[in-house]
């Protein structure tokens, strides 16, 4: 009879062992999937500056532009 309580006490606990390591892989995956969104947002984020400069960068270029041309005008 102690055998089998013995024996049931070991399955319990490896029951148990088993549910904390299911328990630590979904953290670390759940863990993963953060860091890889936050990946993602980091790089649209930077992808949306690098855009937005070019347009700054453009329309400076334009304004340039038009400055030359008027004074070019003005001036002939």
């Amino acid at each position: 009879m102690m055998m089998m309580m013995m024996i049931v006490v070991v399955l319990v606990v490896l029951v148990v062992l088993v549910e904390v390591v299911v328990v630590v892989v979904v953290v670390v995956v759940v863990v993963e999937v953060v860091v890889v969104v936050a990946v993602v947002v980091v790089v649209v984020v930077v992808v949306v500056l690098v855009v937005v400069e070019v347009v700054v960068v453009v329309e400076v270029v334009v304004v340039v532009v038009v400055v030359v041309v008027v004074v070019v005008v003005v001036v002939v």
